[in-house]
């Protein structure tokens, strides 16, 4: 079998059951992932190059809160936090810690490769967490898998995210449908790109893709709750699917019951690099803000390790 290599500038291939995926040390993200069938190659993922900054955190783990805190202020037990302002734009810190940090390798094989890093300690965050994460591939896909551990001695709150963009070989978005299995959506202050009202069902609204629907036109930066279809594996599917019926799916499992649909776009000055619109799905432990709201915000014990699983196949 052939020997697992570097790509070169930072960066992991791994190989396994027709995928090839390389993964970036900076900020461990899946920077390319692509499945060999009987039709051939297609990319099941969006890319950037290697070294160089990803466009619109492409593939990025975020963490230790995915999106954004209000102001970069929250209260936890009792104690009044305030982080460094990271999107001065709109007042918010954004994306926590890790995304452009350089993560250590743990092991590399032919087929899975694991990265961590030390969260360290910050303006406002006095937490120390560890964290890690296992990319692997096989027949059945891309399988990814996160843990963090509380390394401190008094409780830490804490939210994981991470930001593929996904596509179906060389078709346009706009040529693809996308189904979310999500039956509510947490409205967002398009100002700030922050809640600013309680979570609603899409059922009869623009926000519907329990049957899938063209992305033609669509704009999407929304949060939905991905636990409403969960199937016998406790896994959740999303799938964007081109007309000819082939797709990519995104699975997660109940530790992520969030998921962030983003469609990059030029027209409002966020288009993907050498593809125009594209679309983030973005598995999530929690929603925006989740620090100050509380929703899904999950609180590590001293020493406690939380785990979750997302992945990506071809269909």
């Amino acid at each position: 079998m052939t020997q697992p290599h570097s790509t070169g500038k930072g960066g992991f291939e791994i190989r396994g059951g027709g995928y090839r995926a390389e993964i970036a040390a900076a900020g461990a993200g899946l920077r390319l992932l692509d499945h060999e069938g009987p039709s051939g190659k297609r990319a099941l993922t969006e890319t950037w190059e290697l070294g160089s900054k990803p466009p619109l955190s492409a593939g990025l783990v975020l963490a230790p809160w995915p999106n954004r805190i209000r102001d970069g202020h929250f209260m936890f037990d009792g104690i009044e936090h305030q982080l460094e302002i990271t999107e001065p734009v709109l007042n918010n810190a954004s994306h926590g810690f890790v995304r452009r940090r350089n993560w250590n390798l743990v092991d590399h094989t032919f087929d899975r490769v694991e990265l961590s890093v030390d969260v360290g300690l910050h303006k406002g965050w006095p937490y120390p967490l560890a964290l890690s994460i296992v990319y692997a591939v096989d027949e059945t896909g891309l399988t990814v898998t996160h843990t963090a551990t509380n390394k401190g001695a008094t409780p830490s709150p804490f939210g994981l995210g991470t930001h593929p963009f996904i596509r179906v070989g060389d078709v346009p978005l706009d040529e693809c449908s996308l189904h979310l299995a999500a039956g509510t959506r947490l409205p967002i202050d398009p100002e700030r790109m922050l809640p600013n009202a309680y979570s609603q069902a899409v059922e009869g609204t623009d926000f519907d893709f329990r049957t899938p629907r063209p992305l033609e036109g669509v704009q999407l930066d929304t949060p939905f709750s991905a636990l409403d279809v969960v199937d016998g594996s406790g896994r959740t599917q999303h799938e964007l699917l081109a007309p000819d019926g082939t797709g990519t799916a995104l699975w997660t499992t109940r530790e992520f019951p969030w998921i962030q649909a983003f469609i990059a776009d030029p027209a409002n000055g966020k288009g993907y690099p050498d593809r125009g619109r594209a679309l983030a799905l973005e598995p999530m432990t929690c929603p925006p803000d989740a620090f100050n709201s509380g929703i899904d915000m999950l609180i590590l014990g001293p020493g406690e390790t939380w785990s979750g699983v997302w992945g990506i196949r071809a269909i």
